[in-house]
């Protein structure tokens, strides 16, 4: 007479058998699981405990653990260990606050040439000092365990985040006055006008340090099948910088620019002469731009005088130029036309950026700013 179990049978419902069916096939669950999946689709189709020990490669007693679980738990709770298993934790609590203390500091403070943490450094310190702190638990602590400590605080104190301080008194006043006049500009777009009563509207910043960098040797054009993209020598020779004063017309996109060796007074009053040649008079022209020296400079407020009720400069706060919408125009250039560019010399990085313009304001792109701008009030 056969074998009879006298275990209770294991009825998977559709749902179940699917999970963990997907548990098996799945590359990236964990190997107990898939295989106590594995035990419970084999007790489920009718194999027996030694069957299944045998086929997986285990024990029975392994088996039987997995097969009592899930009769008397559920096969939820038979996929996962159960609380209270493993080794009890030794580190205390205090020593682990102690330790996260030490990570809140720098290393240089307490004598160390590295201005941060690194795990190594910190565990060594902590295996050097736990003692002496009151904190023998850490004598053997490794730095792997040093990252499961900090991971548990969500530290890491190895890294630095930068932010722009608000060093500008009156910034929330200044940002309203800019988004102000984005919101006018808004407006106009609604209407279809590229005017307000005379008034041109224009985002004007530099980009200095525009590098003439030309390849030490010859390029390999891409081969379908073969190489993907062009190949280069790493070496590159330098040819000199330099910069860009581009404003932007906020309601027709005409970017107005000026190419040249350096940005000082001089180069922003020509690009101010480009600027009221191109605007009929009376044509007022309304200017957003940040606080550098050059546009409160003596020889600007010269130029400026000579033309009185001609300019008017909106100012961003001091470390708020990323309220200008120019900026945006910068970094899509950067990203496009400038990525990977190489030229024999300054004079043609020159002919290629004014040729770039050119095609710019042949199809000209309009900004848009949004951000608070639906919060702001007009009254």
């Amino acid at each position: 007479m056969p074998f009879q179990s006298q275990k209770e049978k294991l009825i998977l419902s559709v749902e179940g058998k699917e999970e963990l069916e997907t548990i098996v096939r799945s590359r990236t669950e964990r190997m107990h699981r898939i295989e106590r999946a594995k035990i419970l689709l084999g007790y489920a189709g009718g194999a027996s405990v030694s069957e299944i020990a045998r086929k997986l490669g285990t024990n029975r007693p392994k088996v039987e653990r997995c097969l009592n679980k899930a009769l008397q738990l559920g096969v939820a709770a038979a996929l996962r260990d159960l609380p209270g298993r493993g080794k009890k934790p030794t580190i205390t609590r205090e020593a682990k606050a102690w330790l996260v203390s030490l990570a809140c500091r720098k290393a240089k403070e307490l004598g160390y040439a590295q201005e941060l943490w690194t795990t190594r450094l910190l565990a060594q310190h902590v295996r050097q000092h736990c003692r002496q702190a009151g904190h023998p638990t850490l004598e053997k602590i490794s730095p792997g365990t040093v990252s499961k400590i900090l991971a548990e605080q969500a530290l890491q104190p190895h890294k630095v985040r930068y932010y722009v301080e608000k060093r500008d008194p009156q910034f929330e006043q200044k940002m309203a006055q800019v988004l102000y006049v984005y919101k006018q500009v808004q407006m106009l777009r609604k209407k279809g006008e590229q005017t307000t009563e005379g008034v041109a509207i224009v985002s004007y910043d530099e980009k200095p340090g525009i590098q003439a960098v030309e390849n030490a040797g010859g390029e390999l054009p891409p081969v379908p099948g073969i190489y993907p993209s062009w190949t280069r020598d790493y070496e590159y020779v330098r040819h000199g910088t330099l910069s860009l004063l581009a404003g932007i017309d906020l309601l027709t996109g005409h970017v107005h620019a000026l190419v040249a060796e350096r940005h000082r007074s001089r180069e922003f009053i020509q690009f101010l002469q480009r600027v009221d040649d191109y605007y009929p008079p009376p044509t007022k022209i309304r200017m957003i731009l940040d606080n550098h020296s050059t546009h409160l400079s003596k020889e600007t407020r010269v130029y400026l005088a000579s033309l009185p009720n001609r300019f008017d400069f909106i100012f961003t706060p001091k470390h708020g130029s990323w309220l200008n919408l120019v900026e945006s125009f910068f970094a899509k250039m950067a990203k496009t036309f400038l990525r990977g560019m190489r030229v024999s010399s300054k004079e043609e990085l020159r002919s290629r950026i004014e040729q770039y313009l050119e095609e710019i304001n042949d199809t000209p792109v309009i900004f848009r700013w949004k951000y608070k701008l639906d919060t702001l009030s007009l009254t």
